[in-house]
């Protein structure tokens, strides 16, 4: 026998065997494999250090308590507003994205509608849905008086407050405004003491001081941030037009963004030195140069208001010299101090009392007049309907006058870049009276028996109609509803309605138990497609909070 053949006879059993050694190997490779992939789950990096929580710790700093202090004196305040203009980006003619392209409006008020857009821009551009916007507010007594912007609020058709850690929704009323400061009195009815602000004295301010702001930027309620005070005094000849008479600004670099309107400007103490009013920028956001009024002005203006109704400011009726440099001038005249008078209008105190164009005003009632800020501030803070005594220079000559003082806003009442296109305020300073509570829905009457079987208790009363904009509109009560209950006393008859609505106070809770009936539709072969064959009632609860007016 050859070798071949003997080769030929052997090669099924050695195949068989190769292949026998293969599988074996294959078997004690997937194991291994499996063995170190299972041991490598199992016993992870042996060689790192588990991590650990520490306890907690308060690390705690004067913004801190700072915060914790205001949390429950700042508010956030939502307006419903009419409908707007067309606007661009930021709501504002000339902002970006409008048609003025790139060209910003340098100064703006910066309380933006929820979708982005600003509620100012040309009474004649078309008009768009009915808009919510929102601002801030800080509480300056306990028995829910509230400062904030006179823009946030001043075209509103409704105006909400909420407090930090209370879920209430507060129906707000304004109780006056002031065009020229840009500051409003709003007031809630929250049937309990509310945490107040502390006021400092803003004439102690100091560039360099911590300055802190509290919000709502964007809608991000009780938001804090914290700069210094760049500037003091920043008015109408540094901003141009974008500050009024009375606007003397505080400079700060605090983060400010629109939704902080009206929301207080803080020192390193949570004392409030100013309001939150207006920004520079031209990117629409922060750019680190914001503007609140001094808080002396806010008490100024305040006080007016809770007194009066509106504020008052006394006026003699003269145009003021808009120097380039008034300290040359005056110096030029041998006077360190004064205001020079440019022109008096002939049917007004200043003219009437004797003074004249190219006066110099140099003390009012013995109290020197600095320059032309300080000659109208003091004017303005003079009793409407008296007389003062002026003392002027007239080419080096010193003369008295007496100049009867009238009410700034009646002086002004035809210039509505002065006291607003609404003209001063007329806000009574008594507040309403306090009227029934109407829910604000019609009844039709009792359940009939076939709506009985939509009410396990088999009682209630059902709703005809539904008024708009009415206390009964904003729970979400619809026509139709079935009243089974309110505050779990039950519903059988209008008079029922009438002793539950009569027992409710201002800021009480309400909530009503309705049942809402629901069409069902066929199903199934040989039915017509929409067809209603029962009616079935969803359980519901509506709560609400009822209004303070």
């Amino acid at each position: 026998m050859t070798l071949t053949e003997k080769i030929r006879q052997q090669k099924p059993s050695s195949t068989f065997l190769i292949l026998c050694t293969l599988a074996v190997g294959i078997l004690i490779g997937t194991v291994l494999t499996s063995d170190w992939g299972t041991m490598n789950a199992q016993t992870g990096a042996s060689d790192a250090t588990p991590l650990t929580v520490p306890p907690i710790t308060n690390i705690g700093n004067e913004f801190t308590q700072l915060a914790k202090k205001l949390e429950e004196s700042v508010v956030a305040i939502r307006v419903e507003l009419p409908p707007a203009p067309a606007q661009g980006q930021f709501g504002i003619p000339g902002a970006p994205g409008g048609d003025d392209g790139d060209i910003p409006d340098l100064f703006r008020r910066f309380m933006p509608k929820q979708d982005g857009e600003q509620p100012d821009g040309p009474d004649d551009a078309p008009k768009g849905p009915a808009r919510q916007a929102s601002g801030t507010g800080f509480i300056v007594d306990k028995n829910g008086y509230i400062m904030t912007n006179n823009h946030v609020v001043e075209s509103a058709t409704k105006i909400t407050v909420t407090l930090t850690n209370d879920t209430t929704e507060y129906r707000a009323r304004v109780i006056g405004t002031d065009f020229e400061t840009d500051l409003a009195v709003i007031k809630i009815d929250a049937r309990k003491p509310l945490k107040a602000v502390s006021i400092a004295n803003s004439d102690s301010v100091q560039v360099g001081d911590w300055a802190v702001a509290i919000g709502s930027p964007f809608g991000l309620a009780s938001s804090v941030t914290a700069g210094i005070v760049s500037a003091m005094g920043r008015g109408r000849d540094q901003l141009a037009d974008g500050a009024r008479q009375f606007q003397n600004f505080i400079q700060t670099d605090a983060a400010i963004n629109p939704g902080n309107s009206g929301g207080p400007l803080l020192n390193i103490k949570g004392e409030v030195i100013g309001v939150n009013t207006m920004i520079e920028t031209r990117s629409g956001g922060s750019d680190g140069i914001g503007f609140a009024l001094p808080m002396n002005m806010g008490v100024r203006v305040y006080n007016d208001i809770i007194r009066e109704g509106h504020v008052t400011r006394g006026s003699i009726g003269v145009t003021l010299s808009s120097a380039n440099h008034p300290e040359t001038v005056l110096k030029a005249f041998g006077l360190d101090h004064g205001a020079l008078i440019e022109n008096a209008d002939k049917e007004l105190p200043a003219y009437v009392g004797g003074v004249r164009p190219g006066d110099i005003v140099t003390s009012i009632n013995g109290k020197p007049v600095k320059d032309n800020g300080d000659l109208i501030a003091i004017v303005a803070d003079l009793p409407v309907g008296r007389a003062a005594t002026f003392r002027v220079d007239r080419n080096r000559e010193s003369m008295d006058f007496k100049v009867n003082i009238l009410n700034r806003a009646e002086v002004y009442k035809d210039r509505p870049d002065i006291v607003g296109e609404k003209g001063p305020s007329v806000i009574e300073k008594v507040a309403p009276a306090k009227t029934e509570l109407r829910f604000g829905f019609r009844v039709r009457g009792p359940v009939t028996d076939q709506e009985k079987e939509l009410v396990p208790s088999k009682h209630g009363i059902v709703i005809a109609t539904v008024e708009d904009d009415s206390f009964a509109s904003e729970l979400g009560l619809e026509d139709n509803d079935i009243v089974e209950s309110i505050n779990r006393q039950p519903v059988n008859s209008v008079d029922d309605i009438n002793k539950i609505r009569a027992s409710l106070k201002p800021g009480d809770a309400v909530a009503f138990h309705v049942y809402r009936p629901i069409p069902v539709q066929a199903r199934g072969k040989g039915r017509a497609k929409g067809a209603v064959t029962k009616v079935e009632a969803a359980s519901i609860y509506l709560a609400g909070t009822v209004p303070g007016n």
